[in-house]
């Protein structure tokens, strides 16, 4: 089963300020069962990670969002941390790349404060979700039916509350998008 995820592309969007690990871990998962992924941010060369309040190691942006077509994933990551949601909510194009990925009913992972971008992006309405727990009232006002555990799963959408679920999290990454289109996937309730 190591390839399982064979020929299928994860989009990873995500600014400086983004929670390593949230990133790592589900890329390695990936890339385990066979996959490949691709850094997507708002700016060419490196986007610093945290871990936790300290700064991580920096990685390779692939693709900026002006470059980056939908068609090409098969289904898109937005890792946690403070600040990179935070930066990505209010970015247009971020908005408009993760809306995309709803109209096309593409799978669509969200970890820790991964979820606020889907806030911002107008698809959690009506949606089963979690996040991290600093968020879950914002998920709730925003009308998402709010669950706390470690991976919630809606119709291709599928979030998490903080690296401590990484494991469950990244398996249901490899089977979500190893599913391929969802059509029940959608912009909102």
């Amino acid at each position: 089963m190591t390839n399982r995820a064979q020929g299928k592309t994860l989009a990873i969007l995500a600014v400086d300020g983004f929670e390593e690990v949230e990133l790592t871990s589900p890329r390695d998962a990936i890339k385990k069962a066979g996959g490949k992924t691709t850094i997507v941010s708002t700016e060419d060369g490196t986007i610093q990670a945290n871990k936790h309040r300290q700064h991580g190691d920096t990685y390779t942006v692939d693709v900026t969002l002006p470059n980056a077509n939908v068609a090409d994933y098969d289904a898109l990551l937005i890792p946690g941390g403070l600040f990179s949601p935070d930066a990505l909510r209010t970015d247009e194009k971020a908005i408009a790349f993760v809306r995309n990925f709803f109209a096309e009913k593409k799978p669509v992972f969200a970890i820790c404060h991964g979820p606020q971008v889907l806030i911002s992006a107008g698809v959690v309405k009506g949606r089963e979700m979690t996040g991290n727990s600093a968020i879950q009232k914002d998920l709730k006002n925003a009308g998402a039916n709010v669950k706390n555990q470690a991976v919630v799963v809606d119709s291709g959408l599928v979030t998490s509350r903080n690296p401590d679920d990484l494991e469950s999290f990244n398996a249901k990454i490899v089977e979500e998008i190893c599913e391929g289109h969802h059509d029940d996937q959608r912009l909102s309730a």
